[in-house]
């Protein structure tokens, strides 16, 4: 166990964690979340506090000696899903759960705040923790606290995210790639209704619909280089009323998810393209949303080096794990659009707990202590 994570500092982040989880609030909504978020950092000495936004809370510690900026993220915020864990301390709000593990987020940084406020003699430079709203949906919080002002200044950003699937004690810091860029489209196909006993009077939706999402999987089999990555689903397709009757319209959306820059917009044209010629082919028409979600998340080689480094300094060489790039989003994107940084992976789980945005998903909330321990490791090392 680090040194830097005392068992009292465990079992108050536990605390911490625990009451963030029976009290959720959705993106947007996090009044209560924020407000105890600044409530516990007055209480750690030194902190000058503000609120960027309305539900969002940031706190700067200056240190003893002129230096570099470092800014530690968190989230705050939870997902509309009833919670199904039968924990003690489960949501007290229906339909609303911590999910994704933003309560565990929360909770290590404040111990983080903590350690560091006591540590202030021993860091060069500032640092700013940012316990940021509404990661779960778009425009996200990142990019408001990056357009308050937030990052000005800052040198090297760091965030961490609990993994369920991962085991505890592990963590993952790889240089490159790690979250995709997450895009979505609706779409409604509109063709001419009838009797399903006459299709030859009526321009079906339906059938047009099916040739469009058969050809969207073209996109990534035969136009993306197979050395890169990209995923394309449909995801929802709703049409008709009736057995006998071919509906009007379709409507149908999804999701694109890409690393590479050029990958992202070339899937986007060639989604377009393919709505436009399987409808214009059947005779049907089309309209197409599609909405740029999150850049991807790149981390910073040597903001990762640094990250590892302070894992193996605190937990070991065999509590580092090769973590892949995952096809999820994740805003903290925008935090690396102003500086360089890193993003690290916790293991919170086993490989078959259940995975995240589930109603049953859980923490082991041993897991804290390795997050704690990074993120302070790294701080110290950063700003000695």
């Amino acid at each position: 166990m680090s040194a830097l994570v005392p068992p009292e500092l465990e079992q108050q982040a536990i605390a911490w964690r625990r009451h963030l989880h029976a009290n959720p609030e959705l993106s947007f909504e996090e009044v209560e979340t924020s407000g105890f978020v600044e409530e516990t950092l007055r209480g750690f000495d030194g902190l000058e506090l503000s609120r960027p936004t309305p539900t969002s809370v940031v706190a700067t510690l200056g240190g003893a000696r002129p230096g570099k900026v470092l800014a530690l993220r968190a989230d705050i915020d939870a997902l509309p899903i009833q919670e199904e864990t039968g924990l003690e301390f489960a949501s007290t709000r229906p339909g609303v759960m911590h999910a994704c593990g933003h309560d565990g987020h929360t909770a290590m940084l404040l111990a983080t705040a903590k350690t560091l406020a006591e540590r202030r003699d021993d860091l060069a430079g500032e640092v700013r923790f940012l316990f940021q709203h509404a990661e779960e949906l778009l425009p996200g919080g990142a990019s408001q606290l990056v357009a308050a002002g937030v990052m000005d200044g800052v040198d090297l950003v760091v965030g961490a995210h609990l993994a369920s699937i991962k085991d505890v004690g592990k963590v993952g810091c790889p240089a490159g790639p790690l979250a995709a860029a997450a895009d979505t489209f609706s779409s409604e196909i509109r063709g001419r209704g009838g009797h399903a006993a006459a299709p030859h009077r009526a321009v079906d939706p339906v059938a047009v619909a099916a040739q469009v999402v058969t050809n969207l999987q073209h996109l990534v089999s035969r136009t993306v280089d197979p050395i890169k990555s990209a995923v394309v689903s449909v995801t929802r397709i709703h049409a008709g009323t009736a057995d006998n009757i071919i509906p009007e319209s379709v409507e149908l959306g999804g999701t694109v998810r890409t690393f590479d820059r050029e990958v992202r917009a070339s899937v986007r044209d060639g989604l377009e393209r393919v709505f436009r010629g399987v409808t214009e082919a059947h005779g049907a028409e089309f309209s197409l949303d599609y909405v740029d979600g999150y850049a991807p998340v790149v981390n910073d080689a040597d903001a990762a080096a640094l990250v590892e480094s302070a894992a193996r300094a605190e937990l070991g060489d065999d509590a580092i794990m090769a973590a892949e790039p995952i096809m999820d989003g994740e805003d903290f994107s925008a935090y690396l659009a102003k500086a360089p940084g890193a993003f690290f992976w916790v293991g919170a789980g086993s490989d078959d707990a259940y995975p995240h945005h589930h109603p049953r998903f859980v923490l082991d909330e041993a897991s804290f202590r390795s997050g704690i321990a990074v993120f302070v490791r790294t701080a110290l090392d950063y700003l000695s």
